[in-house]
């Protein structure tokens, strides 16, 4: 059989779904594909105190059947090849993904020359993210300078990150900007950043539980459609001023019905020991993923 035949009978016995666009559900609509992944500030304390090593969370992925690591570098010892180029060995002969780099840029600086010192401490994230093979970069908004408005706040995110985003793309690298506090209280002000930077190097790191009240689920979906890496809490503020567990199931609808395509981390921050709480929390997660995505 030449190929020609060969690619005709074939199509011929794939069922007609498959024959849509790539990508696409029965009805048109963008079908969502989800990862799942630990966030390695799920384990702080044990990182810290080093009663946890890099490697240990890889093997904690492994014995979890997740997917990839949304890995932290606070606890890094360096970030010479020494220590990286074996962390990116091992994970790869474990088949575990390092997708993304958490770091601790802080994108709202007042001046040029503050700027650039973030920028600069960015950058070397970002070579370090090269060299470890990850494809995502989180930073952060950070805070409204003392006698700034939130507008001027805003501009400066925007310029800083706009910059990242520059060098970072000239990668193969995404930049992330998280809600986590600041500026990005809310989910208004996060989109405004992103859509100044105005790249497709830049999105948003879209953590689920970190949005001030009022309405956090709508200020959730208003985020997803730029959403280029997402993070699942157990908690979420409501608009009483309290916290309450998350409907898992209710995320992950909202994620799949916007086609939401990626990882979904868990960022572990309750009381409970996350040695024994993070495991029956990831196989739920990926029980959600199987359920509303379509890989």
């Amino acid at each position: 059989m030449n190929r020609r035949s060969f690619l005709g009978a074939a199509a011929g016995a794939v069922p007609a779904l498959a024959l849509q666009s790539p990508g696409r559900g029965a009805s048109g609509e963008t079908a969502a594909r989800f990862r799942t992944a630990i966030c390695a500030y799920s384990f702080r304390e044990a990182l810290k105190a080093k009663n946890m090593t890099y490697e240990d969370l890889v093997r904690l992925a492994v014995e979890t059947g997740v997917d990839g690591i949304d890995m932290t570098v606070y606890w890094f010892p360096d970030t010479s090849d020494a220590f990286v180029l074996p962390l990116r060995r091992f994970a790869y002969k474990n088949r575990v993904d390092i997708y993304s780099l958490a770091v601790r840029a802080q994108m709202c600086q007042p001046t040029e020359e503050l700027r650039e010192k973030e920028l600069a401490s960015l950058r070397q994230w970002v070579d370090v993210a090269q060299k470890m093979g990850s494809t995502h970069v989180r930073v952060f908004g950070g805070r409204v300078p003392k006698d700034a408005t939130t507008e001027q706040a805003v501009a400066w995110a925007a310029e800083t990150m706009k910059r990242g985003a520059e060098y970072s793309g000239a990668r193969g690298i995404i930049l992330g900007l998280e809600d986590d506090g600041g500026i990005t209280d809310y989910a208004a002000q996060t989109v405004e950043i992103v859509k100044r930077v105005d790249s497709p190097w830049a999105g948003i790191n879209l953590d689920t539980g970190n949005f001030k009240a009022p309405k956090v689920l709508d200020q959730i979906e208003m985020c997803i459609p730029y959403a280029v890496s997402s993070h699942l809490k157990t908690e979420m503020r409501l608009d009483d001023g309290t916290r309450a567990p998350q409907d898992w199931d209710r995320i992950y609808s909202m994620f799949a019905r916007h086609g939401y395509k990626g990882y979904l981390a868990l960022e572990y921050e309750a009381a409970a020991d996350p040695a024994t709480a993070v495991p029956p929390l990831l196989k739920k997660m990926r029980e959600l993923a199987r359920k509303y995505s379509s890989v």
